[in-house]
């Protein structure tokens, strides 16, 4: 519970990922809450469990990749579980409001359902590119260009090596 309480100030944009607590118990425990909130929302978008499965494994492969090979090349490797907790507990906090809206989407396509989802996309977007803006060490511009290559890859990358499989 601690480890949890002092990564929550990352989703108000504070604190520097790098001087968050290492812990291989709670980036496990992120890794399969993620995977286990992607695979529902995949599986709901395709109503195809199998490609659902691959898709979601595939993106979450491809994360840790890119997380790695973002490290690598500032070397900051050593900063691995930190910033892949940081990543993925921010797309899981995010995630615990987008599923509700998304529910609330499906069954009555409120016009302020729409508007949330884009906010929280927009939130989520935020995060990814503070977090990758302190452990880069890089300016907005240059974290917002690498928040979308982080987006386009591991999303984008998921969905079309998925559909190769």
């Amino acid at each position: 519970m601690d480890t949890l309480k002092s990564y929550l100030p990352l989703c108000w944009f504070k604190l520097n990922p790098l001087e968050l607590p290492r812990s291989y118990i709670f980036l496990k425990r992120n890794v399969w809450f993620y995977y286990i909130v992607e695979y529902f929302l995949q599986a709901n978008m395709t109503d195809d469990p199998i490609e659902s499965f691959y898709e979601v494994s595939v993106e979450t492969l491809l994360t840790l990749i890119l997380i790695a090979l973002l490290l690598y090349l500032n070397k900051a490797l050593s900063a691995f579980v930190q910033v892949s907790t940081a990543l993925f507990f921010i797309s899981n906090v995010v995630s615990v409001f987008v599923i509700p809206v998304l529910v609330w989407l499906t069954v009555s396509e409120n016009t302020l359902s729409y508007y949330l989802i884009g906010l929280l996309m927009a939130w989520e977007f935020g995060l990814v590119s503070y977090i990758l803006r302190r452990i880069l060490i890089i300016n907005v511009p240059a974290s917002i260009v690498m928040a979308l290559i982080y987006f386009a890859t591991t999303y984008y990358g998921a969905y079309t090596l998925g559909q190769l499989i």
